[in-house]
C-alpha cells in the first residue's frame, strides 16, 4: 500500500504573481518547474511534448512589471482563477506593494476560498499573513524577515527553525531551495510520483541542501483544537528518530496511554505510531533524493537500528525500496 500524496483532480492552470520589485529568477524558477511537469505530465498522458495545463504570469492589472533588477516582464492577463497559485519574493517597502496593488489581497482571500492552493516564497509570504489566511497557522518565511514579519503579523504562528509549512492548502517556503522542494511535493500531488521524480532529477541533480526536505503534508493534521496533541506532534517532529515509548510521552502530557491513543487518532486521524512511521519515512525521502547518505547511515539518522526493517517499512509506504526511491532522483533524464 502506497502512501505518496494522492493525484487530485486535472490541473488546470497555474497563477505566478508578477508585481513590480519581484525577483525575477524566483519567478521564473516558478514558472520552469511546472511548465516542465506540464510537459512530461503531458507526455506521460499521451499528448506528446504538448502542455496539459497552462502555466501562466499575472499581475494585478494585467500590465507588465519591471523587477528587482530592473528587467521588464510580460504577463498574460490580470488576476484570474487558478488551482495553484505561487507568490514570488519580491524587494520592495511591503506597505507600497500594498497601496500599489489593492486588488492582490482580496483576490487571495476568495482563490483560497474557492480551494485554490496557495503557494507563497521569502517575503512572498507577507501576501498570505496580510490576507488573514494564516492567522493561528504555522509559517516561515526568509531568516531577514523573521522580526518584521512578526511584529506585523502577531496572530501567525512563525516557525523559524522550519524551512517548509503547509496549512489548509496555505504553503510557505523560506527561500529558493526550500522553494524548489515545495514546487517537487506539489507536481507529486497534481500530477502524480513519476512526473515528480522526472522534474526532481531534470532540475534538482546536483541541488546540494542543508537540512531534510520531507514532511510536507503533516500541516492539514494539526488544524484541530486539541492543544495537548498539538504539542505531542510538535515534540515528535523534533525527537522522532530517539528511542521513546508513547506510554512515557503520554504520561510526560498529562495523558493516560490510553486517552492519548483516543484523542490523538480523533485529532489527526492517524494511529500515534503510524504518525511516527510517516515522519521517518518522509523524512527519510528527503535523505535520500538529497544526500549521498548509505541506506543504512540514513536509516539510522530516522530512528531505526534495523536497516532492513527500515527498508521493508519504506517499501510499505512508498511501493519503492529506498534505492530504488533514490534512482527516480539521481538517474539520467530519460
Amino acid at each position: 500500500m502506497t502512501f505518496s500524496p494522492p493525484v487530485t483532480a486535472a490541473l488546470r492552470r497555474v497563477s505566478i504573481l508578477a508585481v513590480d520589485k519581484v525577483m525575477a529568477s524566483m519567478l521564473m524558477q516558478a514558472k520552469d518547474f511546472f511548465h516542465m511537469a506540464s510537459l512530461r505530465y503531458g507526455k506521460q498522458s499521451g499528448h506528446g511534448l504538448t502542455p496539459v495545463f497552462e502555466t501562466r504570469l499575472v499581475s494585478p492589472d494585467g500590465l507588465p512589471v519591471r523587477s528587482f533588477s530592473d528587467v521588464e516582464l510580460p504577463v498574460s492577463s490580470a488576476l484570474e482563477d487558478a488551482d495553484i497559485i505561487i507568490l514570488p519574493a519580491h524587494w520592495d517597502d511591503f506597505d507600497a506593494l500594498c497601496a500599489r496593488y489593492p486588488q492582490v489581497i482580496p483576490w487571495l482571500q476568495h482563490q483560497h476560498a474557492r480551494g485554490a492552493v496557495l503557494c507563497a516564497e521569502a517575503s512572498g509570504v507577507f501576501w498570505l499573513a496580510a490576507a488573514d489566511l494564516l492567522d493561528g497557522k504555522e509559517a516561515t518565511t526568509y531568516w531577514r524577515f523573521f522580526e518584521e514579519f512578526r511584529q506585523r503579523f502577531p496572530k501567525v504562528i512563525l516557525n523559524p527553525d522550519k524551512h517548509l509549512t503547509d496549512a489548509d492548502n496555505l504553503y510557505c517556503a523560506g527561500g529558493p531551495v526550500s522553494a524548489c522542494d515545495l514546487y517537487i511535493y506539489l507536481i507529486e500531488r497534481f500530477c502524480g510520483a513519476s512526473v515528480a521524480q522526472a522534474v526532481a532529477r531534470d532540475i534538482l541533480y546536483e541541488v546540494q541542501r542543508s537540512y531534510a526536505p520531507g514532511r510536507m503534508g503533516f500541516g492539514g493534521q494539526k488544524l484541530h483544537h486539541d492543544t495537548l496533541i498539538l504539542q505531542v506532534q510538535q515534540w515528535l517532529e523534533g525527537h522522532f528518530s530517539e528511542k521513546f515509548r508513547f506510554e512515557d510521552v503520554a504520561r510526560q502530557h498529562g495523558m493516560s496511554i490510553r486517552n492519548f491513543m483516543r484523542r490523538f487518532q480523533s485529532a489527526t486521524g492517524d494511529k500515534p505510531l503510524h504518525y511516527l512511521q510517516r515522519l521517518r519515512i518522509e523524512t527519510a525521502k528527503g535523505l535520500l533524493s538529497g544526500s549521498r547518505k548509505s541506506v543504512k547511515t540514513i536509516s539510522y539518522e530516522v530512528g531505526y537500528d534495523d536497516a532492513s526493517f527500515f527498508a521493508r517499512l519504506f517499501r510499505q509506504h512508498t511501493d519503492m525500496s529506498p534505492n530504488e526511491y533514490r534512482l527516480q532522483f539521481v538517474g539520467m533524464c530519460a
